[in-house]
């Protein structure tokens, strides 16, 4: 063999050695950037959780016990101590309700539930009220209260310091839909009385529809998210907002949230402190707010996928670091990081599939998770 031949070869054998270290050395450094799944353990409940609450250190859990003669069961969490709380149907809807909120302040307890019913399977809407060392009691009302040809939809129940009030929707004087605000005549809260939202932030106009569709609490504010619609000739322009009031039901301001691009939503949110932080989508990819005073966009946050039927839980700020929680096809992933970045997303082991609601009690993430056609379970991990 010649000494050009032998040159030859051996230069081919070095190559494929380099090209061969290099994919084995990218794969290397592709598996140690990708960061490990976080680990969840099962918490075992005597029937199917729905929505979480909590105060402190104790988790509510609103469950679904579709075998009892009272559909709607409450359990509190505190530790590794389970203690179930007593809730008194008193309507034929309400022993069939499911939890669509929950809220507790570490004394009082206020929630709303539904059941379809009537001709149209419309929702019949339940509110209950009461404490964890006596019981959640439901209080009947008048079918126009929540219902009639006018009515919306019921979404949230808040407790400020201040008072207690449902959030929901109804028929505007003017246009579609005004947000809506149901507040107790008592301090028990018997009797509900919705309030009048024409002339405020949350009525609707001819060229802008209101949508606000979740909310907490700030203080003494309730806080609501959702979108807005802007009308206008060959315009409908969907943008996500805010509504914050100043005290209860009083003072109420609408933000459009920055950055809306095509069309966007905000789906949820939660407040610490005196910054709210909103999750929702813009053009189908999750997006996330602040509003600390000013409201902004953040920056490098995933891109992935969020549909209009898809849930997002509350964002979790933990101490400035932002936790949210998506599914992600069939797979739950952990999105944490800041405005800005570094952004991590972490695959989850144990839960799957839809994602429903999600708190966090002293160091420990609490996750409601399961199929979107079968029923979910309450999944825990602790945060370093």
């Amino acid at each position: 063999m010649s000494s050009c031949r032998m040159r030859n070869r051996w230069m081919g054998s070095v190559a494929a050695l380099v090209v061969t270290a290099l994919v084995v050395g990218g794969c290397s450094e592709d598996k140690a950037a990708a960061p490990e799944p976080v680990a969840w353990t099962k918490v075992e409940l005597p029937a199917e959780p729905v929505v979480l609450s909590g105060s402190g250190e104790q988790l509510l859990v609103g469950m679904r016990d579709r075998s009892a003669k009272v559909v709607p069961r409450l359990l509190l969490l505190d530790g590794e101590r389970q203690q179930e709380i007593k809730v008194a149907a008193k309507s034929p809807y309400a022993f069939e309700a499911i939890w669509y909120s929950i809220a507790y302040d570490g004394r009082r307890l206020v929630a709303l539930g539904g059941a379809a019913g009537g001709a149209h399977s419309n929702t019949r809407w339940t509110v209950w009220t009461g404490t964890t060392t006596t019981a959640l009691t439901e209080h009947p009302q008048e079918f126009n209260t929540f219902g009639g040809q006018t009515a919306g939809a019921l979404y949230s129940a808040v407790i400020t310091p201040t008072g207690q009030a449902l959030l929901g929707s109804w028929g505007s004087s003017t246009s579609g839909l005004d947000a809506a605000v149901w507040l107790p005549t008592d301090a028990t809260g018997t009797k509900w009385t919705r309030q009048d939202s024409a002339g405020t932030a949350l009525s609707s106009t001819p060229s802008l529809l209101v949508g606000p569709s979740f909310g907490t609490t700030s203080g003494k504010a309730i806080v609501q998210t959702g979108s807005q619609v802007r009308l206008a000739p060959n315009v409908v322009q969907q943008e996500a907002a805010v509504w914050q009031s100043t005290d209860l039901n009083q003072g109420w301001n609408r933000v459009a949230l920055p950055e809306p691009g095509n069309r966007s939503q905000g789906v949820t949110a939660a407040c610490a402190a005196t910054r709210c932080t909103v999750s929702g989508y813009a053009d189908g990819k999750l997006a996330i707010w602040q509003l600390d005073g000013a409201a902004k966009r953040l920056r490098n946050v995933p891109d992935i996928t969020i549909g209009d039927k898809d849930k997002l839980p509350p964002p979790i700020d933990d101490n400035g670091q932002l936790i949210q929680i998506v599914a992600d096809g069939n797979h739950v992933k952990v999105v944490s990081g800041q405005d800005g970045g570094p952004w991590t997303v972490r695959d989850s082991t144990g839960p799957a599939g839809t994602v429903k609601d999600a708190r966090l009690i002293g160091r420990t993430l609490y996750l409601v998770a399961g199929p979107a056609d079968g029923p979910a379970a309450l999944w825990k991990t602790d945060l370093s």
